[in-house]
């Protein structure tokens, strides 16, 4: 029998983490592959058991390009995933080159996944919600993002605050709606899934390293994130 344990570190900012025995649940269109692959605990961030108005705890903030640096809080929100609270980045600065991010302290790891239930809520000059992961500061990560204004999931890389595209799905990303957006990456293979259909398949080595995961929104954006997770590969 499968057996499931949690318990909360309130110290990373309402953190959970669950350690699976027995055989693990694959995704229905997972590869064969993946059955070879061992995960270690996965690390959740509910920001349940933070105070409202506030930023998370366990979290360090940034910002690449231009513009207002950026301000993260902890907010109520009747229709979170997880209730009863989410993370926001709430300065509309309209810089059109500027990305705030909110990079989780810990865990540390090369290979394995991160996702996030988002929503994208408004925004005049974009209206995006993102995943950072092999974070090494505000100027170089991997990103894959979602954009309801344009309608598309892309997957970058930001090297010295240059961010350059990879790949590419156009297909629609409504406003108003939570969803999950998440990036498994293993080595140089990196694949995105949008609402659990593989979107993005690509491979790039511009960072092969250890790095940190966290969220990311860009210029006016006003999204919300929920249950942040990030599972490392052992």
């Amino acid at each position: 029998m499968e057996r499931t344990h949690r318990f909360a570190v309130t110290a990373l900012g309402a953190v959970t983490l669950s350690t699976v025995f027995g055989v693990p649940r694959l995704p229905s269109d997972a590869e064969p592959a993946d059955l070879n692959r061992q995960t270690a605990p996965a690390v959740i961030w509910h920001f349940d058991s933070l105070p409202a108005g506030q930023p998370p705890d366990g979290f360090a903030f940034g910002r690449t390009g231009g513009g207002r640096v950026g301000y993260w809080i902890v907010q109520s929100a009747p229709d979170a995933p997880s209730p009863p609270n989410i993370l926001a980045q709430v300065d509309s600065d309209r810089t059109d080159y500027r990305f705030p991010v909110a990079a989780a302290l810990s865990p540390t790891f090369t290979d394995g996944n991160v996702s996030v239930r988002c929503k994208p809520v408004s925004g005049r000059v974009d209206r995006a919600c993102g995943l950072v992961f092999r974070f090494q500061d505000e100027n170089n990560y991997y990103l894959t993002r979602a954009n309801a204004l344009e309608d598309n999931v892309r997957f970058y890389y930001v090297k010295n605050g240059r961010r350059i595209q990879l790949a590419n799905w156009s297909g629609k990303v409504t406003s108003g709606v939570w969803h999950e957006l998440r990036a498994e990456f293993q080595g140089d293979h990196v694949e995105v899934y949008w609402d659990g259909t593989k979107r993005i398949d690509a491979h790039d080595r511009t960072f092969s390293g250890a790095g940190r995961v966290g969220v990311w929104t860009k210029a006016d954006s006003y999204s919300l994130f929920d249950d942040l997770t990030a599972r490392p590969q052992r």
